[in-house]
């Protein structure tokens, strides 16, 4: 079954992520998630994963009352930022939990898996 994982972080602290010069605690938080990434395509589970734009440079779309209206930056005023997201491919929810819960223990950040309606969707 596949997950999608969705990373947040404070928006200063992805200031600092994304900086010319992170941060060394940045810098080791990035490669810890690099030592997870490799363990899952060791096992096969791994799908793909992705960093994100800034939301500053991000577009919204929404339908109002005279059509599709395009407007820039996030939909609201955030706190956390959605930073990056990964896609999984495992067991099942159990496992998915398990892997997250040992990111989110050595990243310190805020993660959520969603089920990716697919095929094998329960």
């Amino acid at each position: 079954m596949k997950f999608l994982i969705l990373s947040y972080t404070p928006t200063a602290g992805w200031d600092e992520a994304t900086a010319d010069s992170p941060s060394e605690e940045a810098l080791a938080a990035f490669a810890a998630y690099q030592r997870f990434e490799a363990e899952l395509r060791a096992t096969g589970e791994f799908v793909t994963s992705e960093g994100l734009g800034h939301p500053a440079v991000s577009t919204t779309v929404r339908r109002s009352e005279g059509g599709v209206i395009f407007t820039d930056g996030p939909f609201a005023e955030l706190k956390e930022v959605l930073a990056s997201f990964a896609v999984i491919d495992v067991s099942g929810l159990d496992r998915a939990k398990d892997i997250v819960a040992r990111m989110v223990e050595v990243l310190g950040e805020p993660m959520e898996i969603r089920p990716i309606m697919g095929d094998d969707f329960a």
